[in-house]
């Protein structure tokens, strides 16, 4: 009875540890820090805070899923850039020639320093965009929830094009 509990517990042992480490997230660096400099907002129509917003949002994902740390300078990871695009324009039409739906995008233009190989630096045009009602103003919890769903995928997109393995 104990031959079979042994041969399970060694099997499991050696099948855990023979894949050696693996990372989940699919990050791969050997830098131990990272900064995110001011993304200036270059669109040509500037939202208030959007800078700032989405400065904060590429730290917390950069954070939450890596174990770099942030810092404010000095960082082996450098990412900088500016904002470059906020549009809103008109998706669909309704029988009557109105708008039936409106598309928020935001693109990104984003410089990405690794001081520890410089054979991964890029510069790069990151955006997306969020639909929703044509009737329903961009104001409130609906700017919120576009911000939030656009930043989340574009904070994505960069992290997986810079620090991503895959």
């Amino acid at each position: 009875m104990k031959l079979p509990k042994f041969i399970l517990i060694l099997f499991a042992t050696l099948t855990l540890t023979g894949c050696g480490i693996y990372s989940f997230t699919g990050i791969s660096t050997n830098a131990d820090s990272f900064q995110v400099n001011y993304f200036q907002n270059n669109a040509q129509l500037v939202e208030p805070g959007l800078d700032l917003l989405f400065r904060n949002t590429l730290q917390d994902l950069i954070v939450n899923q890596t174990s770099l740390n942030l810092v404010n300078s000095g960082g082996e990871i450098i990412y900088e850039g500016e904002i470059t695009e906020y549009r809103i324009a008109p998706m669909t039409a309704t029988a009557q020639n109105t708008a039936a739906q409106n598309r928020l995008t935001i693109g990104v233009n984003v410089r990405y320093y690794n001081t520890l190989n410089e054979e991964k630096d890029f510069e790069r045009n990151f955006s997306f965009f969020y639909d929703y009602p044509a009737n329903a103003q961009l104001v409130g919890g609906t700017k919120d929830e576009a911000f939030e769903i656009i930043f989340e995928r574009i904070t994505q997109d960069i992290l997986n094009a810079s620090l991503g393995d895959w």
